[in-house]
């Protein structure tokens, strides 16, 4: 068995943690790949008995890889999709951040975890990406995000004009700091906290949210994920922001943008315990209430 370690950065608080993964893995006579900038990182502190696979991207990730795994936050989660892309290979999130919505993995659950994925204990959860189309180069090789993309305001306070389309028909002018469309798993990010809906990742879906509009009549969309969303963009500076998950460009309003699913899922690996419901309730403390 070949699994993928990904990090993006560590505190040296996280190291026990670290290092009982490496150790637990070797116990289990678990071949491993790591991201070459973490293994750099951890060798001060980890003694490797030999170097281990090493890889630095999509392009040289193992294809024999039968597992990623995650070690840190939403964001790092995030991060290791673009390595992934449509290589298939499953990943799981052990978090070593703060809310982990999608590295659902406690610290405390490490153990019963790898021995889950080691017995073949859970199920794959296809996840949907959104694609981004553009008349430049945007993003290098990695034009998705399995979390939304986003429009915003750049060098001003001033609110913009994104004039939005459904296929090619007009559907709204936001007046706005920003505009995001998300996936179903975006739902729960930064939509969730434009006031956008929770959204079941099975579902067959984007979410269109506005950032701070300025029309009270204008809120939240849900539109089905076979349309194509494209945009125009208006504002009294030349720079727009663009971005793909944690990942960002600056744009001109000349670039024309569009959005739609991408061709490829993601397997996010969840364990047999646990569910959306049951994540939502632990993370967002749905069902917490003095009256229940």
């Amino acid at each position: 068995m070949l699994i993928a370690l990904y990090n993006r950065v560590f505190e040296e608080s996280d190291l026990p943690v670290l290092k009982h993964t490496f150790q637990v893995l070797k116990q289990n006579n678990v071949q491993v790949t790591v991201f070459k900038d973490f293994y750099e990182r951890l060798q001060p502190h980890i003694v490797f008995e030999q170097t281990p696979l090493l890889f630095t991207g999509y392009g040289d990730l193992s294809r024999n890889t039968n597992f990623m795994i995650s070690l840190g936050g939403d964001g790092t989660m995030l991060d290791a999709v673009c390595f992934i892309g449509d290589s298939g290979i499953p990943i799981i999130g052990i978090n070593l951040g703060r809310l982990g919505f999608l590295a659902a993995i406690p610290e405390n659950e490490i153990d019963i975890a790898l021995q889950s994925l080691l017995r073949g204990s859970y199920t794959l959860d296809k996840r949907s990406l959104v694609h981004l189309d553009s008349s430049v180069p945007l993003f290098g090789d990695s034009p998705f995000a399995l979390n939304e993309f986003t429009l915003h305001r750049k060098d001003s306070s001033q609110m913009i004009k994104i004039h939005t389309y459904l296929n090619g028909e007009f559907l709204n002018t936001y007046w706005a700091d920003g505009l995001i469309v998300s996936t179903p798993t975006g739902s729960t990010g930064y939509s969730l906290s434009c006031s956008g809906p929770l959204v079941f990742p099975q579902t067959s879906s984007f979410v269109i949210t506005p950032v701070a509009p300025h029309n009270l009549n204008i809120r939240p969309i849900v539109v089905p994920d076979n349309n194509v969303i494209s945009f125009e963009i208006e504002g009294r500076t030349d720079n727009f922001l663009c971005t793909m998950d944690s990942r960002m460009e600056t744009i001109t309003k000349d670039v024309q943008l569009a959005i739609k699913k991408e061709n490829f899922y993601i397997s996010l690996i969840r364990l047999d315990e646990h569910n959306f419901l049951k994540t939502v309730r632990q993370k967002l403390y749905w069902g917490i209430d003095s009256r229940n």
